[in-house]
């Protein structure tokens, strides 16, 4: 039977260690390359005037049946309450979201996506999809399926406040 000494495994569990912080430095190095380029590939083909933090508000609140507060908005892309209303504010301006009191608390307000903001996150969506389908189609359909579990685990873990 293979006994190993206290020094080994030290010696073992500190390359084991090295591995896993190479390969977690690897790892967020790639994730945040891939976010770099994936954000301005996306802004440059969004419609004039859209921001990419605007589609993702459209996007979420054209996906959910029932106003959010800002706050609630906020919460949910882990942002400041300041940034989700400078965002807000954007969004209400050019007609996207209709902001109305919350009548069950009068000192909150509610966010919903209007029929132009609908129209303007279904332009968005159609002027990204080529350019992720042909991702898509270089990097081959399986590989991406393969690769989605690992990535909502990893937002999830992520987005886990400890």
């Amino acid at each position: 039977m293979f006994r190993m000494t206290r020094g080994a495994f030290s010696l073992y569990c500190r390359r084991m260690s090295d591995t896993n912080s190479s390969l977690a430095a690897a790892l967020f190095s790639e994730l945040l390359m891939a976010d770099q380029l994936a954000r301005n590939r996306m802004s440059k083909v969004l419609p004039r005037g859209m921001e990419l933090s605007h589609f993702s508000v459209l996007n979420h609140l054209a996906n959910i049946d029932e106003p959010r507060s800002p706050a609630r908005l906020a919460q949910v892309f882990h942002l400041t309450r300041g940034a989700m209303t400078n965002t807000l504010h954007k969004l209400e301006w050019a007609g996207h979201i209709h902001v109305t009191p919350d009548w069950d608390d009068a000192r909150r307000k509610q966010v919903v996506i209007s029929p132009a903001g609908r129209a303007a996150r279904d332009a968005a969506v159609a002027a990204i999809t080529p350019l992720i389908a042909e991702i898509v189609d270089k990097i081959g359909a399986e590989k991406v399926k393969s690769t989605l579990p690992v990535l909502r685990e990893l937002r999830t873990r992520l987005g886990r406040v400890d």
